[in-house]
């Protein structure tokens, strides 16, 4: 009997061997993506294993494991039968889609086993710029039900809330049109532009390719040069190349933010005494394209010695900002004016024409330093940060339309907000809003979050949804919280 056991045991062996080099071997054939290393790598070599995911299906456990040190993961099944299957699936678009019927790795628990595993697979394809996340998937042998993890990806350039929540957000990023699926045109100005800040903040120049890539792919879109018949369109995308001229010194993107600037200044007019329209079809002069093209003024002043026509152009904006009252009696930013009175109209007060103002004294600030702007600005900021208009009752930021539906423009609106703080906060010695930040970001990591580094519109929780301006809006967060 001890022979016979041990000559089946050393068949098994072999089986179970083989079963692991065929599994290894097809998958490997399926998708061959190597970074540090290829797909299909022996789990046995891995020098740590993270289980970030696991789901249950008939008393079977599905787990995704993760190498954090190679950037690769592999999918286990246990507390199966002989016949139960389990794969990889891998996805460069946050989860949104993959590669169908590919089943990376995908293998069976042999005779004699209760429990298998697939090989390991990279997360991302470093070589083509793919950001992506994995999940593991499996099925009882004898029943058609599938079930899967949540996708989640290693720590590789995501290492902190902060690269995490990049990394995230350029899972949104396509790389064949330039801009952020899952949102719109003016919502993907500030997507790269919380990812050129990420940048700057953490050092991590891993996405850096996407400012070119989005310059070059979208400059002659519209009229060309990110313009368009919304004025403040042009003024988000005007304050992206002011950014990325900030991050490399390419003049071309200072260019494209000055001829921003300059095609702004054409729907400057008289009416109501100066400001800028909202759009081409001059029906309303409001507080956003204002607040952006003192701010994009103010920085292109900055930046271009010897100027003073932007800078008075700045000047002249503030001027008129503050004459028809647009900042209320509460030092709060309402929506718009009433071109019957030329005064503020008394609308909605949003998070994100706070933030725009905030940096917009903060920009003219250093442009002039003048110190009553700050005083403004400071104003405003403590005003935001503590009225139960923008504020759960224990000091979560929230939008208005956050109890019902925030559309495509809401979800970008708190990045832009707490950006301007950031920029704010930058600036005054104390730093006073360093605490409401890090509050907002504490929470939002907590209570808004998925195991992808995903957010969602409610920074006080429960997740909602996701998408590429909700992220945005909490990367802006998570680079300006200390």
């Amino acid at each position: 009997m001890k022979a016979s056991r041990s000559v089946l045991a050393v068949v098994l062996a072999l089986l179970i061997t083989l079963s692991f080099a065929v599994a290894e071997g097809t998958s490997a054939a399926a998708a061959s993506i190597c970074n540090k290393y290829c797909d299909g790598r022996d789990p046995a070599l891995s020098p740590g294993d993270r289980v970030p995911v696991s789901t249950v299906l008939f008393s079977r456990s599905i787990t995704l494991h993760l190498d954090d040190a190679d950037a690769m993961g592999w999918g286990s099944i246990t507390n199966g039968s002989p016949g139960d299957e389990v794969w990889l699936d891998r996805s460069f678009d946050g989860g949104r889609s993959w590669a169908s019927g590919s089943k990376l790795g995908d293998t069976v628990i042999p005779a004699g086993s209760a429990g298998w595993r697939t090989g390991m697979y990279n997360v991302d394809d470093w070589n083509n710029n793919g950001v992506g996340a994995l999940r593991a998937c499996g099925k009882a042998g004898d029943r058609p039900d599938i079930a899967c993890t949540a996708w989640a990806r290693s720590t590789w350039n995501a290492g902190d809330r902060r690269t995490a929540a990049a990394t995230a957000e350029m899972e949104f990023y396509d790389y064949g049109t330039g801009l952020f699926d899952t949102t719109g045109w003016w919502n993907s100005a500030n997507a790269l532009h919380a990812v050129i800040d990420n940048i700057q903040v953490t050092g991590m120049g891993s996405y850096s390719y996407a400012i070119a890539r989005t310059y070059d792919l979208n400059v002659n879109a519209g009229a060309g040069q990110f313009r368009n018949n919304y004025v403040d369109d042009t003024g988000w995308w005007g304050l992206t190349w002011v950014a990325a001229y900030d991050r490399t010194g390419d003049s071309r993107y200072l260019n494209t933010a000055r001829a921003d600037a300059d095609y702004m200044a054409t729907l400057w007019d008289g009416t109501c005494g100066g400001g800028v329209w909202w759009s081409t079809a001059k029906t309303t002069k409001n507080a956003i394209p204002n607040s952006l093209y003192i701010e994009l003024n103010a920085a292109l002043h900055n930046r271009i010695p010897g100027d003073t026509a932007y800078l008075q152009r700045a000047q002249a904006d503030w001027s008129w900002f503050q004459a028809v009252g647009l900042v209320n009696s509460s030092h709060l930013v309402n929506d718009g004016t009433s071109l019957s009175t030329c005064r503020n109209d008394g609308s909605t007060v949003w998070s994100y024409n706070q933030g725009a103002l905030l940096g917009g004294l903060t920009e003219l600030y250093r442009a002039t330093n003048n110190a009553a702007l700050l005083t403004t600005a400071r104003q405003i900021a403590d005003a935001s940060t503590t009225s139960a208009l923008l504020n759960t009752s224990d000091g979560i930021l929230r939008d208005p339309c956050e109890s019902g539906d925030c559309g495509a423009d809401g979800p970008s609106f708190k990045g832009a907000d707490v950006r301007g703080l950031g920029k704010l906060n930058t600036v005054l010695a104390d730093h006073p809003y360093s605490a409401y930040l890090d509050r907002q970001a504490a929470r939002a990591y907590a209570a808004d979050r998925n195991a992808l580094d995903q957010y969602g519109l409610h920074w006080s929780g429960p997740l909602d949804a996701t998408d590429a301006a909700r992220q945005q809006s909490a990367l802006d967060l998570m680079n300006a919280a200390p």
